[in-house]
């Protein structure tokens, strides 16, 4: 059997296995997960064609990926990265370079929700910048445009705007408060793929962008990997490309391009005066924060189920905030904005104050039925340990903020939940709440 035929027998083998993979859900027994990935044969084998191709490092399947992913997005370019959490630090990181104009610089403030996943907050930290900690809403999640202004001063430089899990910011007046004072804004979009704001995707407002394909989100590159979205010229984008490739000068891409380079300069560029390959210049203190080539492969295919995915999460939330509705005694709703159209990450609940249970007693009953729990991640994130000694700032008493780190938590709605899933979760919730 030569090579073709066993490449073919191997997808053929790899088909065969996701058609008789086991199904079928248990009630109590099949744990339902908070999130997970939806895939089949065919990722796997997109992935195992690229590992076959013999070129490991990010190519030709990096670059078509990422041109289809900014497609999508409406944005200029986007840039593929080993994390959501790379694409947040590549993109303050970019803002900071000598050689952006108006740069960002140590000291310079940042306006931020107190309530935010730590790899959000981090570059901001680890670039010398300060963060301006502002309270959420307790029914959106996100910060109120109207404390914007109480957190203005004359060192405020950039706006962080996390749309989350999945429902988007106030982001027509957001971006009018930026432009009046000529602010940058950053949107973390890692929870938040598909949503809209007024007729646009999130991720296509600020000059800057992230996006997760972790598992637990919209879509998955294999178990890690993440994009910086950029909606400036193509400066940016080389500055971002730069950070993310070691601190390099050379643009030329995953592919390498033609051996004299894209510019036809390779060779002529000069160190202190000494000729030297343009692809070993450095001219940031960079990273090396790439995915690889089999990621990509699998990021294409996932990419076209997006619109399918974005319709099982909107039908799966939709069903349980019908479902909650008769319990509103008990919690503080989800609640997404008139021009929004969430493709949300999860099904959100915070207990109300003289609600006659705590966070622990339900989501202790949930998880021993099989129902995985989690908490609004950091809640206020000045609360968590690794942030007692930083420098910040903050508007007001952060009290919504605070209510989310001790009485909020979360329920999946991810493609993979079906009708009977769903059903089973309301059924043990009506279980739990049906005593009081």
């Amino acid at each position: 059997m030569d090579k073709t035929a066993i490449r073919s027998k191997i997808f053929e083998l790899i088909e065969e296995y996701f058609a008789k993979e086991e199904k079928e859900f248990i009630p109590g027994k099949t744990l339902v997960r908070y999130a997970g990935s939806v895939y089949d044969h065919k990722e796997i084998n997109a992935m195992i064609h690229s590992l076959l191709s013999g070129w490991l490092g990010l190519g030709k399947e990096g670059e078509a990926f990422e041109k289809e992913f900014a497609e999508f997005v409406g944005a200029k370019y986007s840039l593929l990265a080993n994390s959501g959490s790379s694409a947040n630090l590549l993109a303050i990181a970019a803002l900071t370079s000598w050689k952006f104009p108006n740069r960002l610089k140590k000291g310079d403030e940042v306006i931020v929700a107190a309530s935010a996943f730590p790899s959000t907050i981090n570059p901001i930290i680890q670039n010398g910048l300060t963060p301006v900690f502002i309270d959420v809403d307790s029914e959106t999640y996100n910060i109120r445009p109207e404390d914007l202004e109480k957190a203005l001063s004359k060192k405020t430089r950039l706006i962080v705007v996390c749309h989350n899990l999945g429902n988007p910011n106030e982001m027509d007046t957001i971006m009018v408060f930026a432009d009046k004072y000529k602010l940058f804004v950053f949107e973390d979009n890692c929870d938040a793929l598909g949503s809209m704001y007024d007729g646009k995707k999130t991720g296509s407002f600020g000059i800057l962008a992230s996006e997760s394909f972790y598992p637990a989100h919209h879509i998955t590159t294999g178990g890690e990997g993440g994009a910086v979205i950029i909606n400036d010229d193509f400066r940016l984008y080389r500055i971002v490309q730069s950070f993310r490739d070691w601190g390099r000068s050379c643009w030329c891409g995953a592919s390498g391009g033609p051996r004299n380079g894209v510019c036809g300069y390779r060779f002529q560029f000069k160190v202190n005066g000494f000729p030297y390959d343009h692809k070993y210049i450095f001219e940031h203190i960079g990273y090396n924060l790439k995915p690889v080539e089999a990621q990509a492969a699998m990021g294409r295919v996932q990419l076209k189920r997006l619109p399918k995915f974005i319709e099982a999460r909107k039908r799966n939330f939709k069903t349980y905030a019908e479902f909650f509705k008769k319990y509103e005694k008990f919690f503080i709703l989800p609640k997404a904005l008139p021009k929004s159209d969430p493709c949300w990450f999860a099904f959100l609940l915070t207990i109300k104050d003289d609600a006659p249970f705590d966070r622990l007693a339900i989501t202790n009953f949930l998880e021993q039925h099989s129902i995985q729990t989690r908490p609004s991640f950091s809640g206020n994130i000045l609360r968590q340990p690794a942030y007692k000694n930083i420098t910040y700032k903050k508007v007001g008493s952060l009290e919504n903020s605070d209510r989310i780190f001790e009485k909020t938590f979360f329920i999946g709605v991810y493609p993979g939940l079906t009708e009977k899933h769903l059903e089973y979760v309301m059924s043990v919730f009506d279980t739990f709440l049906s005593k009081y």
